[in-house]
């Protein structure tokens, strides 16, 4: 059998193909480079640009679809509904006011390189989406899409989905005739997309449940179960015209409430890993480097554009709506690339003969160098946070929104717990039955604003505020607990409040071994740890720390009465 025989027998072809793709990722894992990056370079080194090797291209694309299918289906089986309803509003005003603002910016940028005003329109809205599948990806690595940025990032990635579907029906509707005009169209999409909504929440209540149930004796069959409604809601959906993301997600959702989705959702995790490295080799592959040559400098403009501008967008619109610079930085960096639907949208805009290869080259060249730079970019965005946070004060309300303020007359608090989160509330809940004295702080203004709804003490700040004491009441303050999970935060506060000399004892929370090593070093006094340490047991721990302070207070008053009495009977 010689070479290229071996290359067209398709057993060999991805032997090789995954042979070469774990090359790559050794390779980028030990020179510290994201996997992500990696494997879409595998993508173009066995793609028409380079080796030309790929000849399964529909195999390829198949498990690739699969595995977008398999990635949104485990984000709706994550989601938590009570995040999505305080974020709703955020993610579909930073959406919207996203997609415009680049869409109108973009257009301006593309007719004074001297495109025509169509070739301007494509490139403009090519340029406004980004990739759903890629910044899932990468907040799920970093153990962020559950966090407020990540979970407001998720939302604007889906408002920007449905934005794709009309913005593809217009553009058709350009360059084709059809009998319906083009308003009938988007009210036909939609009005089968809330018919599909209907049905799964039909099913959601009367069926679902009792089918997990019945398959729950073997998990095989369960996630069989999983992998089969995942897939069938996303060609669902793509059937309706909608992107098999959305139709992936709503199945995700579906089962989000039945107790079987952390059982579902770990066994679907290595399943997703290995069926999206087609997804990265499939874009990797299909970025055409012979259209880019004359394309160089309207990409590398276009590219800072997206890189620097889309963010910028995202902050200003939620510091407005009284978000924390750092929440909003790093929402606002997955919007610093462009989507694999940009490559789709050019591809239908050839088709239809409104625009020629070169600006396919561009937007190709766009899309490598910006998803590329914006995949470190999320990567690293602590490190970016940090050296660009002084100057993100401009994108901050001086005052944030929060719905009170802490008097200056508060009384003497037990516990001042950062982070309202489920295991925050737990443990605020567990101190208020202890009849301890607690306020609650958080950097989710929608939290704060749900937690003083219901009477509860919250205040609207950040734990790795410079300006803590002056929001907090630091001094009449016992103990501080931050049930926040991020290493970095819980090592700045703890700084913070050594800087301020705070007495008390601070408890902070690790959910990883790795992550109670660094906070041991730090010098954490207690660490908590969700799997281990239950809300009860915290608060039984600090009602003992509040009853040992009330019994040393009462000693040192009865030792300063004595001495004061002493200095009487001596000075008679």
């Amino acid at each position: 059998m010689n070479l290229s025989e071996l290359i067209n027998n398709q057993f060999y072809e991805f032997a090789l193909i995954i042979f070469l793709a774990t090359l790559a990722g050794a390779i980028g894992r030990v020179l510290r480079q994201p996997l992500i990056v990696s494997f879409i370079a595998v993508g173009i080194l066995v793609g028409p640009s380079v080796l030309n090797i790929l000849n399964s291209e529909h195999e390829i694309d198949l498990l690739a679809e699969m595995g977008i299918a398999i990635l949104l289906f485990v984000v709706g089986l994550k989601l938590d509904i009570n995040l999505i309803k305080s974020t709703g509003k955020v993610a579909l005003m930073t959406g919207l006011g996203q997609v415009i603002f680049t869409s109108v910016f973009g257009f301006g940028i593309a007719m004074a390189l001297g495109f025509e005003w169509l070739e301007s329109l494509y490139v403009a809205v090519a340029l406004t989406f980004s990739s759903t599948i890629i910044i899932v990806k990468l907040l799920s690595d970093k153990k962020e899409i559950d966090m407020l940025h990540g979970q407001i990032a998720l939302g604007f990635l889906i408002v920007q989905d449905i934005v794709v579907v009309v913005v593809m029906i217009v553009l058709s509707a350009l360059g084709a005739e059809s009998d319906r005009s083009v308003g009938m169209d988007l009210l036909f999409v939609f009005g089968k997309g809330i018919a599909m909504f209907a049905v799964v929440a039909v099913l959601m209540k009367y069926v679902i449940p009792r089918v997990t149930k019945q398959l729950a004796d073997s998990q095989e069959l369960l996630v069989l179960f999983s992998i089969g409604w995942a897939i069938l809601l996303a060609a669902l959906g793509d059937f309706l015209g909608f992107s098999k993301e959305v139709g992936a997600f709503l199945a995700g959702i579906s089962l989000a409430s039945t107790q079987y989705r952390e059982v579902i959702s770990g066994r679907l995790t290595s399943v997703r890993d290995f069926l999206l490295l087609f997804f990265f080799l499939d874009l990797g592959s299909q970025l055409n480097l012979g259209l880019m040559g004359e394309q160089v400098v309207p990409s590398i403009i276009f590219s800072v554009f997206v890189l620097v501008g889309n963010p910028i967008i995202v902050l200003i619109i939620m510091g407005i709506m009284g978000y924390h610079k750092r929440t909003s930085f790093k929402a606002g960096l997955t919007v610093a690339q462009i989507s694999e639907f940009s490559l789709i949208l050019i591809n239908m805009g050839m088709g239809v003969g409104h625009i020629d290869e070169e600006t396919l080259g561009l937007v190709t060249l766009v899309g490598l160098i910006t998803i590329t730079l914006s995949t470190y970019m999320i990567m690293f965005s602590d490190k970016l946070y940090d050296w660009l946070g002084p100057m993100l004060g401009v994108f901050e309300k001086k005052k944030p929104t929060q719905p009170k303020e802490l008097e200056d007359d508060t009384e003497k608090l037990d516990v001042l717990i950062f982070g309202l989160g489920r295991y925050g509330q737990r443990i605020a809940t567990a101190l208020k039955e202890k009849g301890l004295k607690y306020v609650g702080a958080d950097i989710n203004p929608a939290i704060v604003n749900n937690w003083t709804e219901n009477d509860l003490n919250a205040v609207y700040c950040d734990a790795e505020d410079p300006d803590l004491a002056e929001v907090l009441p630091i001094k009449k303050v016992s103990n501080v607990i931050s049930t926040i999970s991020e290493v970095n935060v819980n090592i700045a506060l703890m700084k913070l409040l050594w800087h301020h000399d705070f007495q008390g004892q601070v408890a902070v929370t690790a959910t990883s071994d790795r992550a109670v090593v660094a906070l041991r070093e730090a010098g954490a006094q207690f660490i908590l740890e969700p799997y281990k340490d239950s809300a009860q047991h915290v608060a039984e721990m600090f009602s003992h720390e509040v009853e040992k302070d009330e019994k040393a207070e009462a000693e040192q008053e009865i030792e300063s009465d004595q001495e004061r009495t002493r200095k009487e009977d001596d000075s008679e």
